[in-house]
């Protein structure tokens, strides 16, 4: 007979672990581009060589600290919060248009390079035993992938276009 409390306990726990990666790369993201130019990220931002490497680490620290050893619930909610604001600072050169924006490839790259980092610490956490929730980070994480295909897509595109219209005012039949 299973016992209810910690079925509970660990669905709770699987929840909380995707909803530890979804957070970071589809909530943070959609609502900066909500808010568009906000002059408020000039403010937050840090150049990509920065912001990447403290993201990494912090996510790292947050998912793999309990894991070590437990720790107060306050403590916790501190380390969320600030790996919180290490997304937003992430995000600020992919979303953002700050002087520390990424070019199109520069986007690109930068969350490719992101996504398998990101996902280390899910491997520690299902190399511990907690398969389940290391898989569900792992899918929490997937929008980051998303995210850095549909801007390379995008990117294609653009780079098409302007070929096409290059190729129209130098007289020549529009590319294909």
């Amino acid at each position: 007979m299973l016992d209810h409390t910690t079925h509970g306990t660990h669905l709770s726990s699987v929840a909380a672990m995707a909803l530890s990666g979804l957070v970071p790369t589809a909530v943070v993201p959609g609502v900066m581009s909500l808010v568009g130019r906000a002059p408020l990220w000039e403010r937050v931002s840090l150049p990509p060589g920065v912001a990447l490497p403290l993201l990494v680490l912090l996510h790292a620290w947050v998912v793999l600290a309990d894991l070590v050893h437990p720790l107060p619930a306050a403590v916790t909610l501190g380390s969320e919060l600030v790996l919180l604001s290490a997304a937003v600072t992430f995000w600020v050169p992919v979303v953002a248009y700050t002087r520390h924006r990424l070019s199109d490839p520069g986007r690109c790259l930068y969350l490719f390079l992101a996504a398998p980092l990101l996902d280390l610490p899910a491997l520690g956490v299902i190399a511990a035993g907690h398969s389940a929730e290391g898989v569900a980070m792992i899918v929490g994480m997937l929008p980051l992938g998303i995210a850095a295909a549909a801007l390379t897509w995008s990117w294609i595109l653009r780079e098409e276009r302007q070929a096409r219209m290059e190729a129209v005012q130098a007289g020549g039949p529009p590319a294909r």
